[in-house]
């Protein structure tokens, strides 16, 4: 148990929450703008698959970075479109953006690199040489992007002008809308917001593995979306929420050799805890009243 109280785990907690916290903040800019978004796991996906192949065909990491936010902002324009103009349901569309991301993903891995498993090995924007995992992740410049995204979400959703719009078409569109705010303009820039921030997620971790491998977002979409709706879609809160449950999957790997308890419940240990967080906290949320009205 002293694992948990050092500075490995530590390190683990960090380097976890970061993609968590990326991808829940894109949830709050897109349903406080009243659209639902479960295409967050596809986006993380896509953007993955966009910075490994952005630097593999290009040889720098930092058009490899650019790659992949363009890539996750192109997936929740055409989720806007499809929901926005073509007036499909926003949880359809979600799921079968997420499916195409999943089989599309798969596709262009054999395509580009004829594997359809892993793409080969990408260098990072920091070398990890010599540092441990703690200095190496504070030296990486996407954790600090990832800070910047936390900390402009909580200022700019509550202090600014385009915040103040975001937040009034979610609760009232038609009154918005009469004091010249343009609800179809708005929404299509909050979801490229989500886009650009659920792609530096898939960003951050194709750096951090240094490759891009078959479904490596592992539901981390839909873990960020859990804490946007456990949070209230409030910044802050989600933000905490994605930390709490980076912590319970890094506990889960500095467990998962221990005779404690048996090796599927600490497996399973980020899953139980989303689970019984959503059961505690989701009757007292209450969502954008025009969430899903669009």
């Amino acid at each position: 148990m002293s694992r948990l109280f050092s500075l490995a785990f530590l390190a683990q907690v960090v380097r976890i929450a970061l993609p968590y916290l990326a991808a829940s903040m894109g949830g709050i800019w897109s349903e406080r703008a009243g659209v639902p978004n479960v295409a967050l796991e596809g986006t993380i996906l896509v953007s993955a698959l966009g910075a490994v192949a952005g630097t593999t065909l290009t040889g720098s990491p930092w058009l490899g970075l650019l790659i992949a936010l363009a890539a996750g902002v192109l997936l929740q324009i055409i989720h806007a479109l499809t929901v926005l103009v073509g007036r499909a349901n926003a949880i359809v569309s979600g799921l079968a953006l997420n499916l195409l991301a999943s089989g599309g993903t798969r596709f262009l891995l054999r395509a580009l690199y004829d594997s359809s498993s892993n793409s080969p090995a990408i260098p990072g924007l920091t070398s990890k040489a010599g540092h441990s995992l703690l200095v190496a992740t504070l030296l990486d410049p996407t954790t600090w992007m990832v800070v910047l995204v936390v900390v402009g979400t909580v200022v700019g959703l509550d202090r600014t002008r385009l915040g103040l719009r975001v937040r009034a078409v979610g609760e009232h569109p038609e009154a918005a809308e009469s004091v010249g705010v343009n609800v179809l303009r708005t929404r299509l820039f909050a979801l490229a917001l989500a886009g650009a921030t659920a792609g530096l997620a898939g960003a951050w971790l194709a750096f951090d593995q240094r490759q891009f491998s078959s479904g490596m977002s592992g539901g981390r979409g839909f873990i960020a979306l859990a804490t946007v709706v456990i949070a209230g879609w409030r910044p802050l809160q989600a933000a905490l929420f994605a930390v709490l449950f980076g912590a319970a999957e890094a506990a889960q790997i500095v467990l998962q050799d221990q005779k404690l308890v048996a090796h599927q419940v600490v497996q399973a240990l980020p899953y139980i805890l989303t689970l019984l967080v959503l059961a505690g906290w989701v009757r007292r949320s209450r969502p954008p009243a025009a969430l899903g009205r669009t």
